[in-house]
């Protein structure tokens, strides 16, 4: 009898390994796997991985073509004391010192509280523009207030920090 019931645990498992179609946990619940079986070979692997390594290198090397330099007239604010809900505005003169032209792409403030105006237009070699920072206290907000902007452009190092600061009566 042992023998029996070994052979037909034996058949149910051979069974249930062929069927892989469908897979269930103890609890009976259909099991999807997260393992794909694929037909590349080692050579067809390599060959798909060095493709993407020379399209990775393609893409850095356009992105470092269209890279500039950029320099701010400074990179802290401090509008001192100010009142409180009344919006208050200090420019940030960006000048662009490299060779291609400067596109500041995005803009993020630390705070609901400040907002900005990038420039549109891309800013040429050797020319100059502003970044508006306006900072306006939120109600109950008092106190010394200090904010990032963070400033994102085609430059080798990709965002630039700028600090504001106010003290809201």
């Amino acid at each position: 009898m042992k023998k029996s019931v070994l052979f037909g645990v034996l058949i149910v498992a051979l069974t249930a390994c062929g069927n892989d179609t469908e897979i269930k946990d103890m609890r009976g619940k259909e099991v999807e796997s997260t393992i794909a079986a694929t037909p590349l070979s080692q050579k067809e692997l390599d060959e798909s991985l060095a493709k993407i390594r020379a399209e990775e290198e393609e893409k850095e090397r356009k992105e470092r073509e269209s890279q500039t330099t950029l320099e701010f007239d400074k990179l802290e604010y401090d509008f001192g004391n100010v009142k409180a809900e009344f919006p208050n505005e200090a420019h940030f003169k960006v000048t662009n010192t490299g060779d291609k032209p400067l596109v500041i792409s995005n803009i993020e403030t630390s705070c609901g509280c400040t907002t900005s105006k990038k420039p549109e237009k891309p800013i040429l070699p050797g020319k100059s523009d502003d970044i508006i920072v306006t900072f306006k206290s939120n109600p109950g907000q008092s106190g010394e207030q200090q904010k990032t902007v963070t400033v994102s452009a085609n430059t080798a190092e990709k965002t630039h920090q700028l600090k504001i600061r106010a003290f809201v009566k």
